[in-house]
């Protein structure tokens, strides 16, 4: 059986999605078995989909070799079971290179990262996205954040564009994200998925379900699926009271926790995975670990979140 296309099988999440870190080696080098075990892991634990080699995977750090070994290795332990979406980023013939790797690898789709350093005019970003979708037969969801912020006219021109079916938003601008959703909703109707893609993202997951955003990326989900299954089930179901002690028992207090240091939302995610008995290595410069005092509050944030999963029981 054909698998169904990627946008109908994220349209409605059975369970997080999931952006797995990637695994070195003591040398340094990517280690793909342990990467592999993280993966399926992931997948047998109930997440929705894989997106593999995206920002808490440092895209940014991996060769385009190892990349590629990356995805495919997702897709290996995915197994046809979820989708596998891949980074693709920098300048547009560097992007396009990373989806045509991506797409020689297995991948379902692509999520399409920021341009590299420069910051361009709306119609220089339209380009930029629709010249990859063009490349390549992937799906393509945009990220917006940092350098890649869209007015909802633009957000139009990308919904109207062949390949493209999403929005990723890293930027947090819910009065931006109402008339984007309102615009492409009246002027570009149809199928377009939006996803909430800012750190810690179930901390801000109820204000931007009253948008209509349902999907959004679980960075505790590589550390802690058990939390994160909780939280996205009382969210899906409408369960306020664990929602509310979900988020203020735990979420808050490991949003704070990032906000530490620069790197966290990649470092300490990795060190939580550690934490949880499987080593995937050090992140790699220009990121650096986190202070070993934050790494002691992190693991008692994960006892203290097990402790309210047992309070609701």
């Amino acid at each position: 059986m054909t698998p169904a296309p990627l946008a109908a099988r994220l349209s409605i999440p059975s369970g997080p999605l999931f952006f797995p870190v990637t695994a070195y080696g003591p040398d340094g080098s990517v280690d793909l078995d342990t990467y592999r075990l993280h993966v399926r892991r992931g997948v047998e634990a109930g997440a929705a989909a894989v997106f593999a080699c995206c920002g808490t995977g440092e895209f940014h750090a991996l060769t385009p070799e190892e990349f590629e070994s990356c995805v495919r290795a997702a897709v290996e332990a995915t197994e046809g079971r979820v989708p596998v979406v891949a980074g693709a980023g920098y300048g547009t013939a560097l992007a396009v290179h990373y989806a045509r790797l991506a797409e020689r690898a297995g991948a379902d789709g692509l999520l399409a990262l920021p341009p590299y350093l420069v910051r361009a005019p709306q119609h220089g970003l339209l380009r930029h996205y629709r010249e990859l979708a063009a490349a390549t037969d992937l799906p393509v969801v945009v990220y917006q954040r940092d350098n890649a912020l869209f007015t909802p006219d633009t957000v139009v021109e990308l919904a109207r564009t062949d390949g493209v079916i999403g929005l990723k938003d890293g930027q947090g601008d819910l009065d931006l994200m109402q008339r984007i959703v309102s615009a492409q909703r009246t002027e570009a109707p149809g199928d377009f998925l939006y996803f909430n893609g800012l750190p810690t993202a179930e901390l801000t997951q109820p204000a931007y379900r009253g948008l209509g955003i349902t999907l959004y990326s679980s960075a505790v989900f590589c550390f802690a699926p058990e939390l994160a299954l909780a939280c996205h089930r009382a969210l899906r179901t409408g369960d306020k009271t664990t929602t509310r002690r979900l988020l203020d028992g735990f979420y808050r207090p490991f949003a704070e926790l990032r906000a530490q240091g620069h790197g966290y939302a990649v470092s300490l995610v990795k060190a939580g995975v550690r934490l949880r008995g499987l080593d995937v290595g050090e992140v790699r410069p220009p990121l650096a670990e986190p202070a070993e005092d934050h790494v002691k509050q992190l693991a008692q944030l994960i006892e203290r979140g097990h402790a309210l999963l047992e309070e609701g029981m």
